[in-house]
């Protein structure tokens, strides 16, 4: 069986501001994509599940209504200095500060903004597990 490939579709207003903010912003390494679409490689991708309201709670937004969408994304870095250094990085690209860099309830680091076109990421430090590819760890 051929390996899959897991991908997750974030629906925005504009996509060259989007596209310019994840490539240039984010430093997310872009695809070869028909020009409607844009394309990231992300190195793989993890699904956490956690109840609504907690989430929201973590990212200090309601749960209903504008503050919290039901879901977010995480991009996870390698220590809390690189949660602060990607915050402003993601700030001068146009993404706003929805949460400072602090240190988290479950003993990591870590921040939250939203894209230009609100989606919720959380830039988090985990000194337990590193979350990502396993050439990185």
């Amino acid at each position: 069986m051929k390996p899959r490939i897991s991908m997750v579709a974030l629906a925005v207003k504009n996509l060259a501001v989007s596209r310019d903010f994840y490539e240039k912003g984010l430093g997310f390494p872009r695809l070869e994509s028909p020009p409607t679409v844009a394309f990231f490689n992300l190195n793989g991708t993890w699904l956490g599940l956690s109840e609504r309201e907690d989430l929201a709670a973590d990212a200090g937004v309601p749960s209903e209504g504008s503050g919290y969408r039901g879901f977010s994304l995480a991009y996870n870095v390698h220590s809390p200095e690189e949660v602060t250094r990607t915050l402003e990085e993601v700030v001068a690209a146009g993404g706003k500060i929805v949460k400072p860099p602090q240190d988290a309830h479950w003993g990591g680091f870590h921040a939250y903004f939203s894209d230009p076109d609100g989606h919720l990421w959380e830039i988090c430090y985990n000194p337990f597990a590193w979350v990502g590819p396993a050439d990185e760890a």
